[in-house]
């Protein structure tokens, strides 16, 4: 099956994605350009990717004491992706891009993570170039920022420590001034940085001439000690081989080494690395001590990066969506063509007529609709937030405001939600193919391997549900809220007039009035332990109701097409969705209501 159809269905149908080319940021562009876009995406991402999303996973990076050997089919993609233009898609035509909507190259980039997500498709080095092109100084963009647009370097996120993992309140790595005038340095106020990084993903390759490495540390109070929390973090550029303020390699290796590479369950084919920062294995200037160069102004590192985790936690829903999509194509097409069992009549199974299709079964279908209804809503969901970025950057000011604040709301259920819903799509789909399933003979098996990791990846279930219930739905007086609501309803208000979507809408303002309800319940003691003790079913009833709502919304647009089987199988998922999820959300939200404790009261000698 192809993911053009669906991709053209909720871009052009649902979201209009075409109007965006009345603003002037976009005024070069039309639905053939965009199309041209996904011609080009689709085609490398066949050619390059998919043949070799096996050979990434049996021939894992190995470190041969000098460098991290990849197979070469990782290196022809990153060219190949390199040079499609696509790590500057939404950039300026100034600095190389293409001034695509975010919409558009969100929605380009799925088919690389469909086609094989671990061989990787920039998303790091775009997040890492893209906020440095918002906190940076013009010759920071200017050196690496462009660098790593044109996919001549590449770039990694470094937060996670060894002894402190999601706790950035616990980073220990340190970094100071790196002697007199280190302030006048042109790339930015220069440090020394000393600490370890742990899980950094494509960390350490030779896959472009250098790696940019963002990197969190602290910089000592007057008392050479470390600021406690998160107050002291600032943000560093420390690229593993020194640049002079033209961009070019020196020839100097900066103090970055790799201490050891993680061999994880799934995504075998991107590096996943520990690294050292300034233990002295590739002195500088004869001193121990990586070279770190400041972003924006000292402890305000969290907040820069912010700008950098928020995209890659959109770009983490969109792989688990890809992930669950590939799985749900894989299994229907197992399912069309796999004779097993015969139908049930009154008097039971006649053995003597012909085995049917497993399609055919009841059951079958009800996990292929499942799929379906996960992995298409998922879809809804992530292209609707890069719609909202887009809306972020271009409406006029008060809906970009909205759109801002509807964003913030959101983040943490497109990063989620995808995460746990398609992995159990992606777990369907072994079980349609029964025992086959758990054979490397079929790729679904890799597709729940890799797709177990986005669970973790960028912030676990449990960090996204309490930023949801205990920031993001309070900030700015519950506004956000509010906005979101709004939308829901005006989508229930166009649903309610329709016979055949009607009793949908009714439950859908049911589940946004138990949210609701429920957020206020939580909260009624003002005490946040009692509040986000149950924050993880919160957020799992918010997501499906959030989801029942672009369901119903996709529904509305398909009314407009003509009744054809795409339409027949919108219709039959949103059903699902609603019959079979929605009213998950009533047990969720029982123990969010009552701040039931019983998880967290529970002692320790008990378990």
């Amino acid at each position: 099956m192809s993911l053009r159809p669906t991709l053209d269905f909720l871009l052009y149908h649902w979201l209009d994605a075409e109007s965006l080319n009345q603003r002037a940021r976009f005024a070069d562009h039309s639905r053939e350009t965009f199309d041209a876009v996904f011609d080009t995406c689709e085609r490398i991402a066949r050619e390059k990717y998919a043949p070799f999303n096996r050979t990434v996973d049996t021939q894992e990076p190995h470190f041969d004491g000098e460098k991290v050997i990849l197979p070469q089919a990782t290196h022809d993609a990153q060219k190949a992706y390199a040079a499609s233009g696509m790590l500057s898609a939404a950039q300026d035509y100034e600095v190389g891009g293409m001034q695509l909507p975010y919409t558009v190259e969100a929605a380009a980039n799925a088919f690389f993570a469909m086609a094989s997500v671990s061989i990787g498709s920039g998303l790091l080095t775009t997040g890492n170039a893209n906020l440095l092109m918002v906190h940076g100084t013009e010759l920071q963009k200017e050196v690496f920022a462009k660098n790593e647009f044109s996919g001549r370097f590449s770039g990694t996120m470094c937060l996670s420590e060894p002894q402190a993992g999601s706790s950035l309140s616990d980073v220990t790595t340190r970094a100071v001034p790196d002697g007199e005038g280190f302030e006048a340095d042109p790339l930015g106020a220069r440090y020394r940085l000393k600490g370890n990084k742990m899980w950094i993903s494509a960390g350490e390759h030779e896959l472009t001439d250098n790696i940019i490495h963002l990197v969190l540390a602290k910089i000592p109070g007057p008392d050479g000690k470390l600021i406690a929390g998160t107050r002291g973090i600032s943000l560093f550029i420390v690229p593993k081989k020194m640049v002079n303020t033209k961009g070019e390699l020196t020839g100097v290796r900066n103090d970055v080494a790799l201490a050891g590479l993680n061999h994880k369950l799934g995504w075998r084919g991107t590096t996943n690395t520990l690294l050292n920062f300034g233990e002295g294995k590739y002195p500088v200037d004869g001193q121990a001590g990586a070279v770190g160069y400041l972003v924006g102004k000292p402890h305000e590192g969290l907040r820069c990066m912010f700008h950098m985790m928020n995209e890659a936690r959109i770009g983490v829903g969109t792989a688990a969506t890809m992930l669950g999509m590939a799985g749900y194509y894989a299994s229907l097409d197992y399912a069309k063509n796999r004779p097993q069992g015969r139908p049930v009549g009154v008097g039971g199974k006649d053995a003597s007529q012909p085995q049917i299709r497993i399609i055919e079964h009841a059951d079958v279908k009800r996990m292929l609709l499942a799929q379906k209804a996960y992995c298409e809503g998922a879809l809804a969901l992530e292209l609707y937030c890069a719609r909202l970025v887009d809306e972020n950057h271009t409406a006029e000011a008060q809906a970009a405001d909205d759109a801002r604040l509807l964003l913030e709301v959101l983040t943490p259920i497109a990063k989620s939600w995808p995460s746990e819903w398609c992995l159990e799509a992606n777990s369907l789909a072994i079980q349609v193919h029964g025992g086959y399933g758990y054979t490397r003979d079929f790729p679904v098996e890799q597709y729940w391997r890799d797709n177990r990791l986005n669970m973790i990846h960028e912030g676990t279930h449990g960090i996204q549900a309490m930023d949801l219930l205990g920031r993001k739905v309070l900030m700015e007086g519950g506004r956000g809220l509010q906005l979101l609501a709004a939308r829901i309803n005006a989508t229930i208000e166009k649903a309610i007039q329709r016979p055949e979507l009607a009793v949908h809408a009714n439950a859908l303002g049911k589940a946004l009035q138990h949210v609701g309800s429920a957020t206020k319940a939580a909260w009624a003691t003002g005490e946040p332990g009692e509040a986000l003790a149950n924050a993880v079913p919160y957020m799992q009833a918010f997501g499906h109701t959030v989801l029942a709502w672009l369901w119903l919304d996709v529904a509305l647009a398909s009314l407009s097409l003509a009744p054809d089987a795409p339409h027949a199988g919108r219709m039959g998922a949103m059903r699902y969705f609603y019959h079979y999820e929605l009213p998950k959300i009533d047990a969720w939200l029982k123990v969010v209501e009552s701040r039931d404790l019983t998880c967290a009261e529970l002692p320790e000698e008990a378990f």
